[in-house]
């Protein structure tokens, strides 16, 4: 799942290098947390929310063949900050 959205996101935004995406498992829900460099949020979310909630069925879609379900959130600079010191 991390794939997937990793390669749609990268394909979206100017700077693909800036995308950070963390998964958070449990033993029937998965959530990602998607970080991207500041001027490329509109471009997740698009127009009314547009892209990020095609993102989002696709992601179910895949999940659901997979008896899994997913949540996409996106993530502000200071929590991708928190997070990535976290991992640390």
């Amino acid at each position: 799942m991390k794939e997937f959205v990793e390669y749609i996101v990268k394909n979206l935004v100017d700077h693909p290098d800036k995308v950070r995406i963390n998964e958070v498992g449990g033993t029937h829900t998965l959530i990602i947390e998607l970080s991207v460099e500041k001027s490329d949020i509109g471009k997740i979310i698009g127009k009314k929310g547009k892209t990020i909630n095609a993102i989002r069925t696709l992601l179910m879609s895949v999940a659901s063949r997979n008896g899994l379900r997913v949540n996409l959130e996106i993530l502000e600079d200071a929590e991708a900050e928190a997070k990535a010191a976290e991992q640390v």
